[in-house]
């Protein structure tokens, strides 16, 4: 694994952006697979600077996400979806058609699965996925203990990030939610990944995925396995490696 260290949070949005922009420059129809949250707000903020600063071809990119929260409408702006659509996709007047994304309501979330994988395999699979870690490890919505022989599936959520969910969408505790998410064969299958984290509350978790043993205990730890995979980090991200 190539470990890339930012001297600071703007440093790291200054590099995870030009490794986004770097893809579709040097492919005119990359497919690049992105995550949300905290950590990819401001880099996708600065790859739209960019293109607005200097406008090139986007026609032809292929966007999707790793993964996208189900029973709970597009329109919710925690999608998956909603984000992407506004960060990435509108800014960089990239066609609807051209970006790959599951329902996130549907009677046939297996069926959904399968759709899913098969219109990446058509569009020639992944060739970048920027991929998060979550505070337990997980990637995708693949939990700890998920196997990494997994292919798209619906997952639990983490228990804090669902908490935080149903909260913001005020939906109780019968009712089901989850995420469809990429599979760990299924990521591990991606041409190149750019592991990505910032925050002190991160750095115990990258150190062990990055210098422990590999283990459905920590998914990310199976990253050490990848033929192409960097790990990019902020300084305090990587303050315990």
């Amino acid at each position: 694994m190539k470990i890339i260290i930012a001297k600071n949070e703007h440093e790291f949005d200054q590099k995870a952006a030009w490794l986004i922009i770097g893809q579709m420059l040097k492919k005119k129809d990359s497919v690049i697979g992105l995550s949300t949250g905290q950590t990819t707000k401001n880099m996708h903020r600065i790859v739209s600077e960019i293109y607005h600063a200097n406008p090139f071809p986007t026609q032809e990119i292929r966007i999707f996400n790793v993964d996208e929260l189900t029973n709970l409408p597009r329109t919710y702006a925690g999608s998956c979806y909603a984000m992407i659509k506004t960060q990435i996709c509108d800014t960089l007047h990239i066609p609807e058609e051209n970006f790959i994304m599951p329902p996130t309501m549907s009677e046939d979330f297996e069926l959904e699965c399968r759709k899913f994988e098969e219109a990446l395999l058509r569009a020639g699979g992944a060739d970048l996925q920027m991929l998060g870690i979550g505070w337990n490890g997980h990637i995708g919505i693949n939990q700890p203990g998920t196997p990494f022989e997994s292919t798209t599936w619906v997952s639990p959520m983490d228990p804090v990030f669902e908490a935080r969910v149903r909260k913001e969408t005020r939906v109780d505790e019968t009712y089901p939610l989850g995420g469809l998410t990429l599979g760990i064969k299924n990521i591990m299958q991606i041409k190149k990944i750019v592991l990505i984290a910032k925050g002190k509350h991160k750095a115990e978790i990258i150190r062990q995925a990055v210098l422990g043993p590999v283990t459905t205990d920590i998914p990310a730890s199976v990253l050490q396995l990848h033929p192409n995979c960097e790990v990019l980090l902020d300084a305090e991200a990587a303050s315990r490696l």
